[in-house]
Parts: C-alpha cells; sequence; structure tokens
C-alpha cells in the first residue's frame, strides 16, 4: 500500500539526508522502497566486487575515486504509513556553484556543435565505428519543487520505463525514467537488451519506418552483446528488433534471454555488457578512451547502472539514462546520442532536445500530482 503522503515522505527522506531509494519496475504497479538507517552504504571501485553482494546499487560510466560504485544495503524494506512529516525546506547550496553550470542556450549549442565536429572526425575516417555525444543541461530549481511529487509524476507518466529516486550522501539526489535494461533476471533466466536508434513520437505514436542510420546503430549494438555474451559461452535467444516507447522518444530495440546457472558472479557479468554501446561506442575501449578525453564534462552517474542487485533473488539493473541530478539550487539533466559517420549535427542536437523532455516536463508545475 503506498502512503497518500508520499511525496512528502521522500522530500522529507533527501531533507534528512537519508540512504534510500524507490523505483518502479515497467509492467508492475506497485512500488519497491529500500532504506539503510545505520551505517554508510558500501562503496566499491570495481563492478566485479558486485559478485555475490547484494543491494540498491548506483554506478557511474568512469569509476573512481570520486565517483564509486555506490550500494545502499538494507535495513528497511517497506515505506512507512501514516506518520507525521514536518515541511521540509530546500537546503541552501553554494550560490557560486549553483549558478556555475547554468550556461546560456546559445553556448549550450556552440559547446555541442564544437564536440560533434571533434567526435565526427574519427568515425569519418573510419576508426572508430560508433560514438555516444552526451551533453549536460542545468537548469534554476523552483524554491517550490518537490523531488518527492516529481518523482509521483514521473511514476505515473512513464509506465513504460524504470522509474526511481536514489538519494545517497556520496551520490546526493538522482531521479530517472529510463527504458534500458543492462542485466535483469533472477535464478536461471537473465535477460539484458540492445536499444540504440532514437526518433521522435508521431502524434503520439511510434514511427512506422527507420532509415539506415537507425538501423546501423541498433546493430552495431545487438552485435557487441552477441559477441560479450558469447565469451562465456553463452548463445542468447533474440527477440526483435522492433519499435519501444521510451519516454518523449522512440528506440528500437532487441531482447536477448539466457540461461545463468551461476549467480554468484553477476559482476563478471556486469563488467563485460557495461558501458554498452548505446552509452559509449565501438569498438568499446577505443570509444570509452575518446569520450573521457573529448567529451568535456564528468557524466558522474548519468550512464552509469542503477537498481537492485539480487543474486539469490530478483535483479533489475537499467543504464541510467533520461535522469537528473537534483542539486539544492538547480537541477542537472543529461541526454546523448549516438554518432555514426553518416549523423548530421542538426538530427542529433535536436535528438538530445527530445530526449531532455522526458525529464524536463516533470519540472513543469502542471505536470505535478
Amino acid at each position: 500500500m503506498t502512503p497518500e503522503n508520499l511525496h512528502e515522505l521522500i522530500d522529507a527522506f533527501i531533507e534528512e539526508d537519508r540512504n534510500f531509494a524507490i523505483w518502479r519496475i515497467p509492467g508492475e504497479d506497485r512500488l519497491h522502497f529500500r532504506m539503510q538507517r545505520s551505517g554508510s552504504p558500501r562503496l566499491l571501485y570495481k563492478i566485479e566486487e558486485l559478485n555475490q553482494r547484494s543491494g540498491f546499487v548506483i554506478a557511474p560510466f568512469q569509476i573512481t575515486d570520486k565517483r564509486p560504485i555506490v550500494v545502499i544495503e538494507p535495513d528497511r524494506f517497506e515505506l512507512p504509513e501514516g506518520i507525521q512529516v514536518a515541511s521540509s525546506h530546500p537546503k541552501e547550496g553554494s550560490p557560486q556553484a549553483e549558478e556555475a553550470g547554468i550556461i546560456p542556450e546559445e553556448e549550450e549549442r556552440r559547446l555541442y556543435e564544437a564536440h560533434f565536429e571533434r567526435f565526427i572526425q574519427p568515425l569519418l575516417k573510419g576508426s572508430l565505428d560508433k560514438l555516444v555525444l552526451s551533453r549536460p543541461k542545468t537548469i534554476r530549481k523552483d524554491p517550490a519543487f518537490s523531488p518527492g511529487k516529481a518523482f509521483v509524476a514521473a511514476e505515473a507518466r512513464y509506465i513504460r520505463s524504470y522509474v526511481y529516486l536514489c538519494h545517497t550522501r556520496e551520490t546526493g539526489t538522482w531521479m530517472g525514467g529510463t527504458p534500458e535494461i543492462l542485466l535483469a533476471g533472477e535464478h536461471g533466466s537473465w535477460h539484458t537488451v540492445a536499444l540504440a536508434g532514437t526518433q521522435s513520437l508521431r502524434n503520439g505514436e511510434l514511427p512506422r519506418q527507420w532509415d539506415h542510420k537507425n538501423w546501423r546503430e541498433q546493430q552495431l549494438v545487438a552485435a557487441y552483446i552477441r559477441r560479450q555474451l558469447a565469451t562465456r559461452g553463452i548463445l542468447p535467444e533474440e527477440k526483435g528488433p522492433y519499435s519501444a516507447r521510451a519516454g518523449e522518444v522512440s528506440h528500437l530495440k532487441s531482447d536477448f534471454y539466457f540461461p545463468l546457472p551461476d549467480t554468484d558472479k553477476l559482476g563478471d557479468i556486469l563488467q563485460l555488457l557495461h558501458p554498452t554501446p548505446a552509452v559509449c561506442g565501438l569498438p568499446k575501449e577505443e570509444a570509452y578512451r575518446f569520450i573521457l578525453e573529448h567529451e568535456g564534462y564528468d557524466r558522474g552517474y548519468y550512464s552509469g547502472f542503477i537498481g537492485w542487485l539480487d543474486p539469490n533473488g530478483r535483479t533489475d539493473l537499467y543504464v541510467n539514462l533520461r535522469c537528473m541530478n537534483i542539486h539544492p539550487g538547480t537541477f542537472t539533466l543529461y541526454a546523448g546520442g549516438g554518432l555514426l559517420a553518416a549523423s548530421r549535427l542538426e538530427e542529433e542536437w535536436q535528438e538530445t532536445e527530445y530526449k531532455l523532455d522526458t525529464m524536463r516536463r516533470l519540472l513543469r508545475h502542471e505536470d505535478h500530482v
């Protein structure tokens, strides 16, 4: 049963700096909640360290000393009901720090154009097959904004996405509605996806046709997943590709189903898959290094992965897309797109705008419930 004052509970937990996560899995009609009341979340510095561990995981795109994998090891599994919550007020942040990330739209576009020109060169030369170029967008926050209300609105609006809100002292507050499974399953039955290619919806409906660039992008991601799983002797059953709605846009999607008898090594499987070409590029290692050297900002936990990990039960881990980092006085939203040699600047810029709308819509008061 969901408390009527859910948004107030969420806002209070953030104000109290609690380590917690709340989420809803696509296709389900119930919320999951975990909180760690004692001690601190576990910090890990290699994906393989997730082997034999359980908890709510938030992992960055690049793991560093400053950006570790954070695992909430909960001691509370249910939302409290019927309790009184004091009115919470936003914490005051440093004005300089809060304003530093806000830049004029013209400057945003200029920076993106410069990065696009840098990223397209190795694609045109053929030294890389695909690169993912992303960008952050920092927006001043209305003092009346409620993270709890935004989560409730997202959970109601994005029924086909994995919707979550997570807060830890190490990561701050993150919220998102992501369509991309990284690894999900239980016992011997597991699932991952290839999700690539993007189009806007057509009057709210899925598109019927996809161009060569989008098909090619999706095929690169699917081939990568096949190769990575094959290194472990895994031959998955495939479904797709097909059009799938994700927030305010649509993607080409293929599902991969496979047995996994040894669930003690889920960290090893995650190491094989992360970062997927949908957020990085191909060849993987070369694309990863190129992004770190040339993208121009720290992605943080955007395009990492997030969700519940349990080798002895149900695991649901998703790539952290269509997300935002909620600061005391601002939000930072993130969006990216896969570039191939055939990519065009205006189309790629517009794709990031469509993707930003998934979270941007939740910042408008009329979308709060």
